[in-house]
């Protein structure tokens, strides 16, 4: 049985808060209790969810089992005509999230048809819905559980976060949301208990339109209330502080009468960039004290200021001197025994000079031997080059040094941006292209997992990024690094117009091409081209094992890429 962790489940739990930016009409409130329930705070919401506090949760009990399946193992909260509950897949033998609520309930249609929306989006960076059904007058929806991921909840108890920690939640909140809202879909309730962090560092975001769905929450601008959203994450990792004059998920809210001041004006040392981004997310259109910014209404626009800023790094390891190493009564040997009586000191011999003794006579003469031997073979040596030198030497003809072979060093030329090039309109992964060339090879841009290959026409032509170099330089060659190793990857490098994927690569100038087996494609082209923007177009690619991004088939990530000249 798989151990409780109140971080990997979507439990239903609301601290009380509202929602930002639509405060009316949005079903908040459970207390601080995860397991009590409570009634619409709003009649609006009462309204628009048919009274749904007159249909109760489903009464089931520990070990039920739904579509003979799931097990329920723990229920975790009742609120408003719904359970959640920890449960475990049998069929593949792993444990689960469920959320139930009765067939009739007025907010399960709306549940199912957020869940499965969710279910097509496939994003690793949101909690993904596993099953979505309805069968035997229950509604049922079945989503990840992760035993290694720890909410923002939990994290801010202890402190708030470090500025490269809050860098990175900023950027992989606000890429995931975007995305999101591309295809059509917003979270409305983005707290800090909905933020997870996994045991490897990735932030991921649960209850994706389903928690909105199952309090019936809707609201006019959806976009501005999960950037809103976002820039209370923000605010309450910088200073460990709800944004708000009323206290919420553990924090302490704003002092009452003072307003929204800036995150460096609560908690000194904060990292002013973020400080200033959080308040475009949140205040007063976008305006701080100290620069009059324009305000972050979108996830989108909020990805385009992170981009802009400089880069967090991680803090440097602190070295810790390991403690001076001491002695015990057992590690001399004297564990369990009395201490030995203190023995007479032994006389102690003086050796004898050195070289006195019979070997140090020996030893004398040997060098004696070996010095004489060197003076008489240097003397010969001398005397056989003063005679050679008196002998007349045949002219030689001297020729200049070949350097035909040595090639110019070729310049690495710098990267100011890119985009996925997509010319049938389907990208792949495009909120990570810059991954490419941020000088770390531990993060990458990757396609997505296709069925047959390696070749990936006739489905799809080919997959790739589009470069710039900032102006038009001279390409010839290019490096790229590659993360999965196979069957074959084939890499082709174009000239581009411009950043634009209207354009296919049929029409370009091709620069060169190369095929590898390995995780590094080098292209070397016949000669070079001038262009700025440059077009690296995967065609094939190798067979790689599933992993927590995407399943196994036919796929390709680049990690770093060197255009040169």
């Amino acid at each position: 049985m798989a151990d409780r962790s109140t971080a990997a489940v979507d439990v239903a739990d609301t601290s009380g808060e509202e929602p930002l930016t639509a405060k009316a009409g949005a079903s908040t409130g459970d207390g601080k209790s995860r397991e009590r329930d409570t009634a619409p705070q709003s009649t609006e919401e009462t309204d628009r969810a048919g009274s749904s506090a007159t249909v109760s949760a489903p009464e089931l009990h520990s070990g039920h089992k739904l579509a003979r399946r799931y097990r329920l193992e723990e229920c975790l909260t009742r609120l408003d005509g719904f359970s959640s509950w920890r449960a475990v897949d049998e069929k593949l033998r792993r444990a689960v999230g469920v959320h139930l609520l009765p067939a009739e309930h007025p907010r399960a249609r709306s549940v199912l048809a957020a869940a499965r929306s969710a279910a097509l989006l496939g994003d690793p960076r949101f909690v993904q819905v596993l099953d979505a059904v309805e069968e035997d007058e229950i509604v049922y929806v079945v989503h990840e559980w992760l035993p290694d991921a720890t909410e923002l909840t939990a994290l801010l108890a202890s402190g708030p976060l470090e500025a490269h920690d809050v860098y990175q939640l900023a950027q992989q909140i606000s890429q995931a949301m975007a995305a999101a809202h591309r295809e059509g879909l917003s979270h409305l309730r983005l707290n800090p208990g909905a933020v997870l962090r996994t045991s490897t560092g990735q932030w991921r975001v649960r209850g994706l339109a389903v928690n909105a769905a199952l309090r019936g929450i809707d609201v006019d601008s959806p976009q501005r209330t999960d950037t809103e959203a976002i820039g209370a994450l923000l605010y309450a990792a910088l200073t460990q502080r709800w944004p708000y004059e009323d206290d919420a998920y553990g924090l302490s809210g704003l002092p009452k009468g003072m307003g929204l001041i800036a995150p460096d004006q609560v908690r000194a040392g904060v990292h002013r960039g973020l400080s200033e981004l959080a308040m475009r997310a949140l205040v007063n259109d976008g305006s701080t004290a100290s620069r009059q910014e324009s305000p972050c209404t979108t996830p989108d626009e909020l990805v385009r200021a992170i981009a802009e800023m400089p880069r967090i790094r991680p803090p440097e390891p602190v070295f810790t001197a390991p403690p001076e190493y001491q002695r015990t009564s057992y590690q001399q040997g004297s564990y369990g025994r009395p201490a030995p009586r203190t023995a007479q000191t032994a006389p102690v011999v003086v050796p004898p000079p050195p070289l006195q003794t019979r070997t140090g006579r020996v030893l004398k003469w040997g060098v004696a031997a070996l010095l004489i031997a060197a003076l008489g073979l240097g003397s010969w040596q001398l005397a056989d080059a003063l005679m050679e030198r008196d002998t007349p030497e045949q002219p030689e003809t001297s020729q200049p040094a070949d350097t035909t072979d040595e090639k110019p060093k070729i310049a690495t030329h710098k990267i100011t941006g890119a985009a996925e090039y997509a010319p049938d309109g389907s990208p792949q992964n495009a909120d990570s292209v810059s991954n490419t060339y941020d000088g770390d090879s531990s993060t990458y841009w990757r396609s997505r997992s296709f069925v047959d290959g390696p070749r990936l026409a006739p489905y799809k032509q080919g997959v790739g990024i589009v470069y710039d170099l900032g102006a038009e330089k001279d390409v010839s060659a290019a490096s790229i690094g590659l993360r999965y190793a196979g069957d074959r990857t084939t890499v082709e490098l174009y000239a581009a117009d411009s950043m634009s994927s209207g354009t296919p690569v049929g029409s370009m100038k091709k620069i060169g091409t190369t095929t590898t087996q390995s995780t590094t494609a080098k292209v070397d082209g016949k000669e070079a081209v001038t262009t700025r923007y440059v077009v690296v177009w995967l065609t094939h690619v190798p067979q790689a094992p599933g992993d927590q991004y995407s399943g196994s088939g036919y796929k390709q990530a680049i990690t770093d890429v060197k255009l040169r000249g």
